[in-house]
């Protein structure tokens, strides 16, 4: 497939100094409350006011549980250290594996550390030791850079990401239990069953009344209660529901009918969310935002330098997840040609990024027939890269962040490169329609 290419005249614009400039500032994110909700159409008001107030019970609960625990103790257990987290649960083994040792402690780590509402935290290495009583559910992950009026700010510092889609945190857990469970029949995989059958209801009562799921759950505030599509916490929340529903590869039998009938209600449900949230860019259906308001489906803002914008990782994923999905309905089938005619439109193949280790750091630079690279995010008015700083100023220039903002993150990435090869094979099944 031949890929539109942003032109080398464009490119030079986006890379030279000096018309670089601050196009705007990004704004916060807005919590899901009683008042938000109290605007919204008299029909939509009661499941609305439902779910906040099980939020709110629920986190109530939780941190009843942990200071029940406590109660007693001299001191609290040290908390459980930041680490790795995908890589300690690793999702592409042979059977064997996952009945063995090494496995089976990774689940017993991960059944420990399940907080009270099912779901767990990010950024855990769950190849360590097992939760101790009174310990906290997860790490602590407050940001080392938090300034004034920082977008990342917690309510509650010591009660933060307690349950989350975030860095592919809960879906994970899920997916190796369920992998840990088929290898260990009988009594001794009982245990890691119950662990999913919680943790599979953790998703259900995260799951917005739109069909939405949130970054973190019970509601923590802020850009958390969007919802997010960042770090695919929408998409894998969806493929669990969709392996569960079909029982895929036999590793969900396990799942009372019931809940599995559920799921395949919740994957419909989150299909419906991400055709409304699906972002018009100059008069067409484009990509997704990173982010969209629970309550409006806009985008909106996340971390100081993440504005309320389309993103192209994200979309990319989400577009391999949908493409997946067996008979496609004509609305699934234009949502998909859309979002990869987006993503064609503006590929990038004469840049490169340079290296962290330069002494200048990471720069977007000039090189004819590079691979194709997007741009991490795309203004929703113009089409056009843009990208942000700790400050939160929006520039039209990457070199034009800060060092620490340029090494910091993924300004241009070469993910859609994969949804549109797979778009190769689904077009042919799935043509446009002129």
């Amino acid at each position: 497939m031949k890929l539109s290419t942003i032109t080398l005249a464009a490119c030079l614009i986006a890379l030279a100094p000096a018309p670089a400039a601050v196009i705007g500032h990004n704004v916060p994110a807005e919590a899901i409350t009683a008042a938000r909700i109290a605007t919204l159409p008299a029909d939509q008001r009661p499941a609305w006011q439902d779910y906040l107030a099980r939020s709110e019970a629920q986190r109530a609960a939780d941190k009843a549980a942990l200071a029940a625990e406590r109660a007693g103790l001299a001191a609290a257990p040290e908390g459980p250290k930041e680490g790795i987290h995908d890589h300690s649960m690793p999702l592409d083994k042979d059977a064997a594996w996952y009945a063995g040792a090494e496995a089976r402690h990774v689940a017993d780590n991960i059944v420990s550390f399940q907080t009270p509402a099912g779901g767990w935290g990010k950024n855990h290495d769950r190849s360590g030791p097992l939760r101790l009583k009174g310990q906290d559910y997860v790490p602590n992950n407050l940001s080392q850079f938090l300034g004034a009026n920082d977008y990342d700010t917690p309510k509650e510092p010591n009660w933060n990401y307690v349950g989350t889609f975030d860095n592919n945190a809960t879906t994970t857990e899920l997916r190796f239990l369920a992998l840990v469970q088929k290898a260990v029949p009988g009594k001794d995989g009982d245990a890691y069953r119950a662990a999913f059958v919680k943790g599979l209801n953790y998703l259900f009562s995260a799951q917005f009344p739109n069909g939405g799921w949130p970054q973190v759950w019970p509601l923590e505030g802020g850009y958390h209660d969007a919802i997010t599509y960042n770090d695919d916490a929408v998409t894998l929340a969806a493929e669990v529901m969709t392996a569960v529903a079909a029982n895929q590869d036999n590793d969900y039998a396990f799942v009372p009918a019931a809940q599995r009938a559920a799921a395949a209600k919740s994957a419909a449900r989150a299909l419906d969310i991400v055709l409304a949230t699906q972002v018009i860019s100059q008069g067409r259906p484009a990509i997704w935002g990173q982010q969209h308001d629970a309550l409006t489906l806009q985008p909106c803002s996340a971390r100081n330098f993440e504005p309320p914008v389309m993103a192209s990782d994200e979309s990319a994923d989400l577009l391999d997840y949908l493409m997946s999905l067996p008979k496609p309905s004509p609305r699934l089938q234009q949502a998909i040609h859309s979002g990869i005619a987006f993503l064609q439109a503006v590929a990038i193949t004469n840049i490169t990024i340079t290296s962290k280790g330069d002494p200048d750091g990471r720069r977007a630079v000039i090189k004819d027939g590079s691979k194709p690279l997007w741009a991490r995010y795309y203004d929703q008015a113009t089409g056009k890269p843009i990208f942000a700083e700790r400050d939160q100023s929006i520039r039209d220039s990457m070199n034009e962040l800060s060092k620490e903002r340029r090494n910091g993150y993924n300004w241009y990435v070469s993910s859609p490169e994969k949804a549109l090869k797979a778009y190769e094979r689904w077009s042919k099944a799935y043509p446009l329609k002129k």
